[in-house]
């Protein structure tokens, strides 16, 4: 009876153990993993509604994980109440984590807010409202993302049309839309930041820079390449804090760009181009220095050759003295017959 016993326990506490095991395993499967941004990861985005949009295409369930990657010291996660998130007011936050990535692991249903607490970084759009529903019996298969300490953005086609090489040192003039989708913001990696994005693009005078970047959370400033180096932003070349700023690049050489605010710039918010050439097709010149110039009406008359007679006198003038003469001697004729007559 004994032995029939414990047999019976040990049956039941092995089925108890299976269906455990089938649960968790179920579990397991079900749970989805969301990198919070996807390639954008977690920073000051361009446009105040981007983890808005992003977690409306998503589905959040009981279980899943949410993966905030960001560059350490530059920002941070805090859970928070819906009145400190539409407040961003980071004083009492539920929890708050620093070093990168965080996993969050949405272990109820309902409404979630997490915002970061470096200033002005939650008013510039970077908070995350995600509503949770109850696990789904048998939800449909995702694929399951690995979280990463950090992941660079995906390379996108640029939004504007690309200089088509050509033998010529000149060409129309390009607007380069800076950083691409991405916009002009803290990149989640340093390593591919804006440098990369300007590795292999042709800035030439004409072309166009164009900024976009949240209003109140960033801004342009032209600096030199002492301040570009020391990330200093007491002295600017120029300063413009209304998005999209524009500038049009005027004058070849190196330029250099930072964010203004604070630790901004040294979190990887800088760009620096070589611009050449002109990007403007080039007016015809003047053929001055190709023709000659004419030679003015007072220039010396061509030599006069040795057989070729002399000009004769004005015909007036040559007239009358001819008749002067003939005259004279009529006269002289006449009066010497007179005076010969008059001796005899």
């Amino acid at each position: 009876m004994y032995s029939e016993a414990m047999a019976s326990n040990l049956n039941k506490i092995f089925i108890v153990s299976i269906v455990a095991i089938a649960a968790l395993l179920q579990r397991s499967k079900a749970q989805t993993t969301h990198i919070v941004g996807d390639a954008l990861g977690w920073l000051v985005p361009p446009s105040t509604d981007t983890y808005t949009t992003w977690a409306a295409n998503q589905t959040f369930r009981v279980g899943d994980v949410l993966v905030f990657n960001f560059a350490a010291g530059r920002h941070d996660v805090a859970q928070v109440t819906e009145a400190a998130f539409n407040a961003c007011n980071s004083s009492n936050p539920i929890l708050r984590e620093t070093n990168s990535p965080v996993n969050v692991t949405l272990s109820s249903s309902g409404e979630f807010y997490y915002i970061c607490t470096f200033s002005g970084h939650c008013s510039g759009g970077q908070k995350l409202r995600v509503n949770v529903s109850a696990a789904a019996a048998s939800p449909a298969p995702q694929p399951v993302i690995s979280p990463s300490p950090i992941i660079p953005p995906t390379p996108t086609p640029v939004t504007v049309p690309t200089p088509t090489p050509t033998p010529s040192p000149t060409r129309n003039p390009v607007t380069y839309v800076v950083g691409d989708q991405i916009g002009w913001t803290i990149p989640a990696n340093t390593s591919v930041g804006y440098q990369n994005w300007a590795s292999g693009k042709t800035f030439m005078v004409g072309d166009i820079l164009v900024f976009n970047y949240a209003m109140n959370a960033h801004d342009v400033a032209e600096v030199t390449k002492q301040a570009y180096a020391s990330c200093d932003s007491n002295s600017t070349i120029s300063l413009n804090s209304s998005p999209p700023t524009r500038i049009t690049l005027t004058t070849p050489g190196e330029h250099f760009f930072i964010c203004t605010f604070p630790n901004h710039c040294s979190a990887g918010q800088q760009l620096a181009i070589n611009v050449t050439g002109t990007a403007t097709a080039p007016s015809p010149s003047p053929s001055i220095a190709t023709s000659p110039t004419p030679t003015p009406s007072v220039a010396t008359p061509p030599p006069t050759s040795t057989n070729t007679p002399s000009p004769p006198p004005p015909t007036g003038q040559t007239g009358n003295s001819a008749k002067s003469l003939n005259a004279a001697g009529v006269s002289f004729t006449f009066l010497a017959i007179i005076f010969v007559g008059l001796l005899y």
